[in-house]
């Protein structure tokens, strides 16, 4: 029997990296992604379904960033981030928190996948403060406010669907399909009537813009020169230039006026699928998130 090949330095160092931005844990396989085999249910979201799709894909590290830039431009959502977040000392931190909760929803058993939301929930409800408005009017909010959970779900779900659209494959069902299942996680987070629809969905986008509850300020034009250029180096650091490139791209010109950035002179749709493909080379063909839900799945007969 030959055995594999030495894995090259730089991309050992690279997949680890990622694998610790991705799931806390330099393996892949942080505690929370091996109990996904555990449980006794199917999970909320089917296998091999719009979800399922969609979130394993490698677009999903455009996605990431394109929601952050998104949810910026309203200033609740912002104020909540800047107020209570450590994004700036830890952006790796909340990278992992917000992936594991997205991946605990995706692939998990039902009562694992409840656990976590009820988690995101005990922190939400310490978030509270005040803000400025699109209107001038000064605010209170807490993270909890249904406007506010409604925008964050609006732009994760627009995010992920306009990533993948543009750098993944086809979704089972279409957009439509993946707009209405990911309601799921919106109705989880006590989001009563989250849209069902890739129209529904754009509507509500328009209708933020449109009734000026979304703005620049100093505070957007931070997070932009942050996540424009976060502390990474070397690959990782010229990855990540070309997903935020590619990030911008997917916005409309509207959005990217609001958020103060161009399209890059790159040609960003190329060198954003050989980034990725050379990222998924890098993560290698070890157990996944999606393996663990397999894992349950086969055992409980689903």
């Amino acid at each position: 029997m030959t055995s594999s090949p030495p894995v090259p330095a730089p991309i050992a160092r690279l997949r680890a990296k990622l694998l610790t931005a991705l799931a806390g844990d330099p393996t892949g396989m942080a505690p929370y992604v091996r109990a996904i085999a555990e449980g006794e249910d199917g999970g909320y979201f089917v296998e091999n379904g719009p979800a399922w799709t969609v979130h394993a894909g490698m677009g999903t590290l455009v996605a990431g960033i394109r929601a952050l830039l998104l949810q910026a431009l309203h200033p609740g959502a912002l104020a909540g981030v800047h107020d209570w977040s450590r994004y700036r000392e830890d952006p790796i931190g909340r990278l992992t928190g917000t992936v594991r909760w997205v991946i605990t929803l995706t692939y998990g058993s039902r009562t694992q996948a409840d656990a976590e939301t009820a988690r995101v929930g005990r922190f939400h409800q310490r978030v509270r403060g005040t803000y400025v408005g699109g209107d001038g009017d000064a605010r209170g909010y807490t993270a909890e406010d249904r406007d506010l959970v409604r925008w964050v779900h609006i732009a994760f779900t627009d995010a992920f669907l306009r990533s993948h659209q543009a750098y993944g494959g086809p979704i089972p069902g279409g957009a439509d399909a993946y707009v209405a299942d990911w309601a799921t996680a919106g109705r989880l987070m006590r989001l009563p009537d989250p849209p069902l629809t890739e129209a529904a969905l754009r509507a509500e986008l328009e209708g933020f813009l449109d009734r000026g509850e979304l703005r620049r300020d100093e505070r957007v034009d931070d997070v932009v020169r942050f996540l424009r250029k976060p502390p990474f180096t070397g690959l990782m650091g010229v990855a990540y230039r070309v997903l935020f490139a590619a990030a911008v791209a997917t916005f409309p010109p509207r959005v990217r006026k609001m958020l103060g950035v161009r399209r890059s002179w790159l040609p960003v749709k190329t060198t954003t699928r050989l980034i990725l493909r050379i990222t998924e080379r890098a993560l290698g063909s070890g157990p996944r998130a999606q393996d663990m839900a397999r894992l349950r799945l086969r055992r409980l007969g689903l």
